[in-house]
């Protein structure tokens, strides 16, 4: 989940305001039935009371502000404040955390101080709004302008609400809202939580988490994955749920589970706590049951985050998301700078004395829809999700993608460490044989990404002109099931089990097969341990994720023989639907 800090000074508009709705714990309530369903984020068990949050900011407070009598420059003076205070809070969590949670909060900091709000706010100061009308009509006209645009820049509308809690709070002079800190150990209930929620979260003291909205590639599903703790999203009537009530959230059956017997939730907390020390065991390399070689790779951001993941079980990188490196820039870095980068992520895999180096996969730019880079993509888009993005900046702009690869190259050179390239939003094989001519021009092994399905389906003939194939489950599936992956009431539409996606699966790693060159998974499926089986059973020979799923994708795999991982396979591309696809892949391993 990424984010560009002056996103807001697009101009595409469609009034809406999106709330947290949450039950604070003094709220009348209502009993929730026994058992609520939701889509399966992070594999797990938590049990124990139920902390429902509330994230609003004191009423009282709100009430007792007087915005009545301050002028203009005063005013905005209070506003700007209380944004570098919020920004100050955001890059303090930031530099406390790695991976996705950095990315997450470093952007929220951006977001805080973007200069679009700032003049929205400005100019209703001097049309003469008092001050927090001024803050709520710049949410407002913003949120309408992000949800327009779809994909993920529309889930930035819940950052959003969550900057104008926190600056609302500064303002008035009261705590700024989020997350208590529990007790005592608690399962989190609430409406949907903002990145600086999520990234703030103790495992320790949050025994699983249970979201009404968000889908599974959500800032929470993201977060809880790198966090460990169990999570289900998409859970009707979460809120619903009283306060302090015994709740167990199961993040591998997807279910929320109210006032369950005691003997049993302790059993399956005590079978879940061994399973997490099986876990810990486990050192890789990825394998089945009967030696079936499996690569796990872990996706990273930037030297740090492949710092962390190169001491974990991971023969290399799957996903190194390039893009991540420049969203706060406004020029395009020059190609040494570039290849300063570059090379802080190749050297955490360079080759040991007498070793040999684990391979990197970069992917080149994925920037445009959801992940506006200033200096590469383009404004005023109808439909930025098909629009001018990944591969497709540099038809415009050829010099772009050149500068790139000529600083992945000498990256490479410095590091010594095995380099893979690969394209994003490929979707003809003219495309594909074009980049992988200018990949190997430069004596690097060059891929292309499976996102759309025109690419799926011509994967034998990608194959034809690249060395490898690696499958972006969280685009692939939006764009099969034409379903916007951020929108909760679709969420079983962009669920990575659906069958018509497996399929499409199935034939790119079937092409591999029939070439002889690998086909990975790099989205968010390849971190489900239960589908990471079927994704085996399918053919694909890698498999990229989070550093924090490895252990748990190798224990998974490695307790099935291929025979069982392609019965399970087979039995999921035969199932109806999702739900249908986990329960007779699930029964078709423990055969």
């Amino acid at each position: 989940m990424v984010y560009r800090p002056f996103v807001l000074t697009v101009k595409r508009f469609r009034p809406t305001f999106v709330n947290m709705v949450t039950a604070s714990p003094d709220a009348p309530t209502t009993h929730a039935p026994a058992r609520l369903h939701g889509t399966p984020v992070v594999p797990g068990v938590g049990w124990g009371p139920a902390l429902v949050v509330s994230t609003e900011v004191s009423p009282e407070a709100v009430a007792a502000y007087d915005d009545s009598a301050l002028d203009v420059e005063t005013a905005l003076a209070a506003f700007d404040e209380a944004v570098q205070a919020v920004a100050a809070g955001f890059e303090k969590r930031a530099a406390a955390t790695t991976g996705d949670a950095n990315q997450v909060l470093t952007a929220s900091a951006g977001l805080a101080r973007d200069r679009g709000l700032r003049s929205t706010v400005r100019r209703a100061l001097r049309n003469g709004d008092p001050l927090l009308t001024a803050l709520d009509g710049a949410v407002d006209h913003f949120a309408g302008v992000l949800s327009d645009m779809g994909g993920l820049m529309a889930e930035r509308v819940t950052d959003l609400h969550d900057i104008r809690r926190r600056v609302l709070a500064r303002i008035v002079g009261a705590a700024e809202p989020g997350v208590p800190v529990p007790d005592e150990p608690s399962v989190l209930l609430a409406g949907d939580l903002a990145p600086a929620d999520t990234a703030g979260l103790d495992p320790a003291l949050v025994l699983g988490l249970a979201t009404e909205r968000g889908g599974p590639t959500s800032h929470t599903a993201i977060i809880a994955r790198q966090l460990g703790i169990p999570c289900v999203v998409g859970v009707a009537g979460a809120l619903a749920v009283e306060a302090g009530a015994s709740v167990l959230v199961d993040g591998g059956a997807g279910t929320l589970e109210v006032e369950p017997d005691a003997d049993e939730a302790s059993t399956r907390v005590e079978e879940a706590a061994a399973r997490r020390q099986a876990l810990e065991a486990w050192d890789g390399p990825g394998s089945t049951a009967d030696d079936q070689p499996v690569k796990l790779l872990a996706n990273v951001a930037d030297a740090r985050s492949a710092q962390a993941a190169a001491t974990g079980p991971v023969e290399g990188v799957g996903l190194f998301r390039t893009e991540l490196c420049f969203l706060n820039r406004t020029e395009e870095p020059t190609v040494e700078e570039q290849t300063d980068i570059y090379a802080g992520v190749l050297d955490a895999f360079a080759a040991a004395d007498g070793e040999k180096s684990r391979y990197v996969v970069v992917r080149t730019l994925d920037a445009g829809s959801d992940k506006p880079i200033a200096f590469a993509t383009q404004d005023g888009e109808e439909n930025p999700a098909l629009g001018v993005r990944g591969l497709r900046l540099s038809f415009a702009d050829p010099g772009l993608l050149e500068r790139q690869l000529d600083a992945i190259a000498a990256a490479a050179r410095r590091t010594g460490t095995e380099t893979w390239v690969m394209a994003p939003m490929v979707a003809t094989v003219a495309e594909a044989a074009a980049f992988a001519d200018a990949v190997h021009e430069r004596g690097l092994k060059a891929g292309v990404m499976i996102e759309i399905p025109a690419a799926a389906l011509l994967a034998h003939r990608m194959l034809e002109v690249v060395d490898f194939l690696s499958i972006g489950t969280n685009d692939l599936t939006q764009y099969t099931m034409a379903a916007d992956r951020m929108a909760t009431d679709l969420a079983h539409l962009t669920d990575p089990w659906q069958p018509a996606v497996l399929h499409l699966v199935s034939m790119t790693a079937f092409a591999g097969t029939e070439a002889g060159k690998p086909v990975g998974v790099c989205g968010e499926a390849a971190a489900d341990p239960l589908l990471a089986c079927v994704l085996v059973g399918l053919g694909i020979t890698s498999l990229s994720m989070s550093d924090a799923a490895v252990r748990g994708v190798g224990v998974q795999v490695g307790d099935a023989t291929l025979a069982q991982c392609q019965r399970a396979a087979e039995a999921a591309l035969a199932a109806a639907d999702p739900a249908s696809a986990r329960e007779a892949a699930a029964r078709a391993l423990a055969e």
